[in-house]
């Protein structure tokens, strides 16, 4: 009889190894190694590409290019991140944390095209049929040519998807999903990665759009191997907080469309609503003359956002003074006060310093770097900033304001809001006229553009 080995894989990144050990060499996380049995006998066949068919290599000119009118999905949000609508026979990874509303987006968009004549399959390893139904019900989904199978098992699956031949494909969610000649468990990399490639296989050929939903770990990434967010086409983060009503959905890979786009959405007792004007609900709760509050031009994807930046500085009272921020990244932070101590001379060593930007929106880009020192200096100043300013640009660690990209498009977004004044880097407004409605400003130091929000030389 022949003798079972085992090994253990890596559950983030998928690295395979004969032993256990504590710390992973491929992503170096810890204790993530889990054992599973192999039969010895058995003969590691070489995977084959899920796409591979007998072809010939041929130039590229002869290539035949056909272009397949994307599938509109009557919501606005949705479809300017995954750009202009969905592809046929595209795969798209949806991730989110629990309870966020992925399967609410999901099963409002399948009744969007089921309305428009399509047929869709959502096909759900986490709820009952029956559970479907109350959540469609309570969204007022009625619609013929949706279809609904609560099933696990790939090759169920594929004989259904095989019968109904749909527009649509919806998987909820890909770690339920077990192909059964596989020995390991359901979630596990191997089944998640021969899953995947199943459904890949299923969409490049039969030309079916489809939908994975994936869980996500307790560090905001898709959990399962990396490999996952390389296989599919578009890969979708559904971000917010529980405690507000605001969702963004934002696309961190679209081989169709550009990247880091955000889609807002509002969460209602009826499902989800689009919010078509973002800027105006993060502004409007904005408080009037206030210190450490400033509005920031932030460009999220092809989008130009207006969104509010707090900040307070307060004198501690501990030895080592503490350095919180909410929505950006806290590293941008701390260099942005060691700026303002070095190049301006502001003692800060003794100060605690708080940043939040309002809303739940998390801003990335460099950009926000000079609202942040404004903001900062306006606070420990106590100098309330002028409530028809708008403030972007990059900050470097000599104090210069470096030059940003997109800055028509958002001293527009600041003109058409109604503000009156903008502060922008000197080199940014090279090659182009700004609008006669505002004032822009260009300034080249921090020290420039303190005297000019402030009224202060510093």
């Amino acid at each position: 009889m022949s003798k079972s080995k085992s090994k253990f894989v890596c559950n983030d990144c998928g690295y395979e190894s004969p032993k256990w050990m504590g710390k992973c060499p491929g992503c170096h996380a810890w204790n993530t190694m889990t054992e599973f049995a192999q039969p010895a006998s058995k003969r590691r066949e070489i995977a084959r590409s899920p796409l591979a068919v007998q072809d010939k290599p041929r130039p590229i000119v002869e290539v035949e290019l056909s272009r397949d009118p994307r599938i509109r999905t009557n919501i606005g949000e949705l479809d300017r991140v995954l750009g202009s609508g969905i592809v046929p026979g595209s795969l798209t990874l949806v991730g989110g944390d629990p309870g966020i509303g992925k399967s609410t987006l999901l099963l409002q968009t399948s009744n969007s095209l089921a309305e428009q004549g399509l047929k869709v399959l959502y096909i759900s390893g986490e709820e009952s049929a029956r559970q479907t139904k109350l959540r469609a019900d309570r969204l007022g989904i009625s619609s013929p040519n949706l279809y609904v199978l609560c099933e696990t098992d790939l090759e169920l699956m594929q004989a259904s998807i095989d019968e109904l031949q749909p527009d649509l494909l919806i998987v909820d969610s890909i770690q339920t999903v077990y192909l059964p000649s596989l020995e390991s468990a359901p979630g596990s990399v191997s089944q998640v990665r021969e899953c995947t490639s199943h459904f890949m296989r299923i969409a490049k050929v039969n030309g079916i759009a489809t939908i994975l939903v994936g869980h996500v770990t307790k560090e905001g990434a898709i959990a399962g191997p990396r490999l996952l967010e390389h296989m599919v086409d578009c890969v979708l983060y559904f971000e917010g907080d529980r405690h507000h009503t605001y969702r963004m959905l934002r696309a961190v890979k679209n081989r169709f469309g550009s990247t880091n786009e955000i889609g807002i959405f509002e969460m209602s007792e009826s499902g989800l609503k689009e919010v078509r004007n973002p800027s105006e609900i993060f502004l409007s709760e904005r408080p009037k003359g206030v210190s450490g509050s400033i509005v920031v031009a932030s460009m999220e994807g092809t989008r130009p956002v207006l969104v509010e930046l707090q900040a307070l500085v307060a004198t501690t009272n501990f030895p080592s003074p503490r350095r919180t921020a909410t929505g950006i990244d806290h590293n941008r932070l701390v260099l942005i006060m060691a700026v303002l101590e070095k190049r301006l001379g502001l003692f800060l060593q003794n100060q605690d310093a708080y940043i939040n930007v309002a809303g739940g929106l998390k801003l990335d880009e460099p950009a926000v770097d000079l609202a942040i020192a404004i903001s900062l200096v306006s606070s420990f100043r106590d100098i309330p900033i002028g409530p028809s300013d708008v403030v972007f640009g990059e900050v470097g660690l000599t104090g210069e304001v470096r030059a940003v990209s997109r800055v028509e498009q958002r001293v527009r977004e600041a003109e058409k809001l109604g503000f009156r004044r903008v502060i922008v880097p000197d080199k940014s407004l090279k090659g182009w006229q700004p609008p006669k409605g505002i004032q822009v400003i260009g300034v080249q130091t921090v020290q420039e553009a303190l005297a000019v929000v402030l009224g202060e030389g510093e």
